[in-house]
């Protein structure tokens, strides 16, 4: 490459480059200059003597050994990857379900307070959402426990059937995220020409056969780089989410202990913040992996749709 070449580049995009250099001094301080701190993981880390002056640990992999070995984390790291990937699946469902279904309202006015009413759960709190749901959910005085009384039928006790927390979780974070979720699929919605729909209405297409043959197809690449994205944070469960809802309810553990508030536990018992080092520096290269083949397949499927 001539170095000419690149001073005047750099000279001509002088306005743009100095508008990112706020953003590249935000990524360098709190995203690369952090990465050192990845050595704890393999240190048997004290206070006193500070990251790099903490004695190395014999084995070197001994904080990976609770994480990798023990019962109770194995069921975190189950219960992480299963849960977020019902969460993907659910998210996609809804959130393109939801783009389409907004996108074929012809009535603008209706279709603005829609898509603002479902925008506004995503600015409440997760522990205003664990308390509303606490206050539908318990057993002495849960509405929906007084309402099958009402009825004629038996409480249910929610907090002690971990089987039925998955799908609690999953309509929990969707009721919440779905009209956020939502706007970047209307967007790709609203850009795709209208020529298209003009042409397949002319020969004869229903509604739902555009949407199955032309806003379906065009969603896909924005549908796999959202997916892609999704699965790099696959292995990094919302700890706000699940100790809002769960807390410390030990009955819903075999369904809803993440990695996240497995770690928080065993740091706020035991303070050990190499171990805690470990599993986040574990959760990343789990993460790092699945992004990494993850984009393979969808460069197979779509090459255009992958990331990189």
């Amino acid at each position: 490459m001539n170095p000419n070449g690149v001073f005047r580049e750099l000279a001509r995009n002088r306005t743009l480059l100095l508008m990112f250099l706020p953003v590249a001094a935000l990524l360098l301080l709190f995203n690369y200059l952090p990465l050192a701190g990845l050595v704890i993981a393999f240190k048997n880390f004290d206070f006193d003597k500070g990251i790099f002056g903490s004695d190395w640990m014999h084995p070197l992999l001994n904080n990976f050994d609770y994480l990798l070995s023990s019962d109770v984390a194995f069921r975190a790291i189950r219960n992480t990857i299963s849960l977020n990937s019902l969460f993907i699946v659910a998210g996609i469902v809804f959130e393109v379900g939801f783009a389409l279904m907004l996108n074929e309202l012809r009535n603008k006015y209706f279709k603005r307070v829609t898509q603002s009413l479902t925008f506004l759960p995503f600015f409440i709190s997760w522990i205003v959402v664990g308390v509303f749901t606490y206050n539908l959910l318990n057993y002495e005085n849960g509405a929906i426990n007084r309402f099958l009384e009402w009825l004629g039928f038996p409480g249910l006790d929610f907090y002690s059937a971990a089987g039925l927390w998955p799908m609690i979780l999953t309509i929990a974070i969707r009721w919440k995220v779905t009209g956020y979720g939502t706007i970047i699929y209307l967007a790709a919605l609203t850009g795709i020409d209208n020529a298209y729909y003009e042409a397949a209405a002319i020969d004869g297409a229903s509604r739902w056969q555009q949407i199955r043959y032309i806003s379906l197809p065009m969603l896909r690449p924005t549908v796999l780089i959202l997916t892609l994205l999704a699965v790099g944070r696959i292995m990094n469960a919302d700890f706000g989410m699940f100790y809002a809802m769960v807390g410390d309810a030990f009955q819903l553990f075999p369904t809803t202990d993440v990695i996240d508030t497995l770690v928080y536990r065993s740091l706020r018992k035991s303070g050990d913040i190499g171990m805690a080092s470990a599993a986040g520096f574990f959760q990343s290269l789990v993460a790092f992996v699945l992004v990494i083949v993850s984009n393979y397949i969808a460069r197979r499927v779509d090459k255009d749709s992958a990331i990189f």
